[in-house]
């Protein structure tokens, strides 16, 4: 090559680099993905999003990350006045379900309210 030969310790240094690159960038998506993992984890309704400013947040800057990081924990009371809140909750875990990539929980069974009377008992 230029001169020298290359011995155990060569090797054994460019293993080494090699193996801390890998963990940098193994360490760098571990914690791009972070807020996405958390704001699933709690079942967030723009989790999508948190997701999306988490990944792309770090490579500029770091405040765009930190701000997912802090939305990621948001109280997650959101509803929305297009829906019922069962409807809701269905829509978010449909979408947790495509964002994980696994199949959507069946549809549950409404529940009988207790306000619902049967009209021969409320006329007695």
């Amino acid at each position: 090559m230029l001169g020298f030969e290359l011995g155990f310790w060569d090797y054994v240094t460019f293993a080494t680099a090699f193996l801390a690159g890998g963990a940098g960038i193994l360490t760098y998506i571990w914690i791009a993905g972070l807020p996405g993992r958390i704001a699933l984890a709690r079942h967030h309704p723009e989790a999508e999003a948190v997701k999306l400013m988490g990944w792309a947040g770090l490579l500029p800057t770091i405040l765009p990350w930190i701000q997912a990081f802090i939305w990621a924990f948001k109280p997650t009371d959101v509803i929305d006045i297009r829906r019922f809140p069962r409807e809701e909750a269905r829509a978010i875990e449909e979408e947790h379900a495509r964002l994980r990539g696994v199949a959507p929980p069946p549809p549950k069974e409404p529940r009988s309210d207790a306000r619902h009377t049967d009209d021969s008992k409320a006329k007695r």
